[in-house]
């Protein structure tokens, strides 16, 4: 098993692991349409990306495989701040207009359009205050999960507490955290440790076996054997690093494995690059067990354990136990962008 780790270039590290496969540009992304990419999706023959600024009304920009834009498919809702994109496999393409830099909004809302336009809109609150949110998966029944930005301890998962409505706001219910630490892959805003841990987008694969977290610097693989996402986020990642994105926001899957990143132009750039590193959904492999099965005693060696049915001793009870409170600290990093009070 280790040899074959290895040989995908995957390191195991102590309850978690991390890969440096390839990451390669695929083409670049200059139309200013899409100098705040933040959200990205594939069905394999195009692309599907959204700008995270504000313009009045839905816009989701249809690239080809060389990173032009062929068609924008346009709904009349106006979103506040749409962070993330995900493809449903019916071909519903969900917004996530989950963004409050502000901590102001009473409710986020998520925008499933169709590739005619027509489009529902679902409002949602948090049981516990306003959140800054990015990313948003899909898990294999269709249920969204959204994953919060926090610049102070770990990132939450929440996810419908009842089926979604248009008529009125639908709770969201808290599943899981995400804990991501630090790591010294350089790119981001800022040159701060912070921006390397705060969470930014998030995909699922086609067949919804792997789900990725990606941070402005980093890619964080998880694998979903049971369709169990909110647990499967709580497990330890294969980490992919990402380097030198300025701005790096989307992220997603082609059908084959192959994963996707982008990243916005950035304070004083003028473009910036559809990268991908190919086979990464394989990198999520579901850990070994970590206990064997032991040989069965001999009848010899289980009469000579068991006391005799008069004597009075009794085995000692077992106890373990414990518990590991972490509390991670960082600075509030603010991004310059306008957006509508």
């Amino acid at each position: 098993m280790r040899a074959l780790l290895v040989v995908l270039g995957l390191v195991l590290t102590a309850g978690s692991a991390s890969a440096e496969p390839a990451v390669a540009d695929v083409c670049a992304v200059t139309d200013q349409r899409l100098e705040e990419l933040s959200g990205f999706a594939s069905d394999g023959g195009q692309w599907f990306a959204v700008n995270d600024s504000d313009n009045g009304q839905v816009r989701v920009q249809v690239l080809d495989r060389a990173c032009a834009i062929t068609g924008t498919i346009t709904a009349p809702n106006n979103p506040f701040d749409v962070e993330d994109l995900a493809l449903a496999p019916d071909g519903t393409l969900w917004l996530a207009d989950t963004g409050d830099n502000g901590k102001t909004r009473e409710t986020v809302a998520l925008h499933a359009v169709s590739p005619d336009g027509s489009a529902r809109l679902y409002r949602l609150t948090y049981p516990d205050g306003k959140h800054d949110a990015e990313a948003l998966l899909l898990d294999g029944s269709g249920i969204p999960h959204i994953v919060t930005k926090e610049t102070i301890g770990s990132a939450l998962v929440y996810r419908p507490a009842a089926g979604l409505s248009e008529g009125a706001p639908t709770p969201l219910e808290q599943v899981a955290r995400v804990s991501i630490t630090t790591t010294d892959t350089p790119g981001g805003p800022l040159q701060n440790s912070v921006v390397t841990r705060l969470v930014t987008g998030g995909a699922m694969s086609r067949d919804g076996r792997v789900a990725a977290l990606r941070t402005y610097t980093d890619a964080y693989l998880f694998p979903v054997p049971d369709g169990d996402l909110a647990k499967a986020l709580e497990s330890d990642p294969v980490r992919v690093p990402l380097p030198g994105e300025p701005q790096g926001e989307a992220i997603a899957f082609d059908p084959d494995g192959t994963l996707l990143s982008a990243s916005e132009f950035g304070s004083a750039g003028t473009s910036s690059a559809v990268r991908a590193v190919a086979g990464a959904a394989a990198l999520a492999v579901p850990p070994a067990p970590t206990t064997t099965a032991e040989a069965a005693p001999s009848a010899d060696e289980a009469t000579s354990a068991t006391p005799p049915a008069t004597d009075p001793r009794s085995p000692w009870p077992v106890v373990g136990g414990g518990a590991v409170a972490l509390v991670l600290v960082g600075a509030l990093v603010r991004r310059s962008r306008r957006r509508r009070a």
